[in-house]
C-alpha cells in the first residue's frame, strides 16, 4: 500500500540521514507465494517507510526457500539433502535491522517462524571481532497478523528470542493487526466498496508507523556510536585461561 497521509509527512518533515542502513524483512507465512500473503502487505508499510528514508531493504519470503528445522548452521550436514540457510544467513549477517513477520495460528506465531528462530539460534555460537554476539548492534521487530488472539503474545515470544539472542530490541517493536475473532476478512483483503481491510485501521498503521522509526532511530544511534562497547561483555575473557585486559581491549593474554 502507498503511504498514507500522516505516514508520508513524517517521512517528507525527516532531518535524519538513515542512509548506509540496512534492514531485511522476513515473511514467515506458510504459502508458498508471496504476492498472496496479508502478512507482506504490512510488513510493505514498514518497509516502504523505511526504503523512503534512504535505508537499503530486501525481503525474505521463508516458503520459498528449503529451509529444514534444526539448530545447526548447515542442516545437510545432519541429514538433510539441501539447505538454503547458509546463504539467507550470509544476507541476514550483513543487515542492521531485521524485522519478522508471522501470520498467527492457534494464537502462535507459524511454524516455520520457529523454523526461523531455531536458524537464528544455531548461528549465536558466533561473535563479532569484539567477541560479542554476532547479533550484537542489530535491532529487531515484528510484524503480526491473523484473525484471532495473539498479536501480544507472539510479540513476546519474538522479541525475547531476538534479544536473548543478541538483538537490540527498541521500545515498541512490534505492531499488528486482526480481524474480528473467527472467519473473515483478512489484512489487505478487498471490501465490496474497492478499499482495503486494515489499511485504513489507526491503531495498526500508528504501531507500525511508531516500531519502524524507533527501529530506524536505534539502528542509527547503534552504528553512529560504533556499536555497544565490550566492556563486560566479551565472551572471549571467560574463556579457560583467559585472562582480559580491559584498559587494552584488543589485548588478551
Amino acid at each position: 500500500m502507498a503511504l498514507n497521509e500522516k505516514q508520508q509527512n513524517l517521512c517528507d518533515a525527516n532531518t535524519t540521514d538513515f542512509s548506509g542502513l540496512s534492514a531485511m524483512f522476513v515473511n514467515t507465512t506458510l504459502k508458498r507465494n508471496p504476492e498472496e500473503s496479508h502478512t507482506k502487505l504490512l510488513l510493505n508499510v514498514s518497509a516502504e517507510i523505511m526504503e523512503t528514508n534512504g535505508i537499503a531493504v530486501e525481503h525474505v519470503h521463508m516458503a520459498s526457500q528449503t529451509i529444514p528445522p534444526g539448530v545447526y548452521p548447515d542442516m545437510t550436514e545432519h541429514g538433510y539433502d539441501s539447505d538454503d540457510w547458509p546463504t539467507v544467513w550470509e544476507r541476514v549477517k550483513a543487515v542492521d535491522i531485521l524485522v519478522v513477520g508471522t501470520p498467527l495460528w492457534l494464537g502462535e506465531e507459524s511454524s516455520i517462524c520457529r523454523v526461523l528462530i531455531e536458524r537464528l539460534y544455531g548461528m549465536s555460537g558466533l561473535l563479532n571481532d569484539r567477541g560479542q554476539s554476532i547479533y550484537y548492534n542489530k535491532v529487531g521487530g515484528c510484524v503480526i497478523t491473523g484473525n484471532e488472539d495473539g498479536i501480544k503474545h507472539t510479540a513476546m515470544t519474538i522479541g525475547y528470542a531476538l534479544s536473548h539472542l543478541g538483538f537490540t530490541i527498541p521500545p515498541q517493536a512490534d505492531c499488528g493487526w486482526i480481524g474480528e475473532a473467527g472467519p473473515g476478512p483478512s489484512y489487505g483483503d478487498e471490501r465490496d466498496d474497492g478499499s482495503r481491510v486494515g489499511f485504513d485501521n489507526d491503531f495498526t498503521q500508528r504501531n507500525t508507523t511508531i516500531m519502524t522509526w524507533n527501529l530506524m532511530h536505534l539502528a542509527k544511534i547503534l552504528k553512529d556510536a560504533g556499536g555497544i562497547p565490550n566492556h563486560g561483555n566479551d565472551r572471549n575473557a571467560w574463556k579457560a585461561g583467559c585472562r582480559f585486559d580491559y584498559e587494552n581491549p584488543e589485548h588478551r593474554v
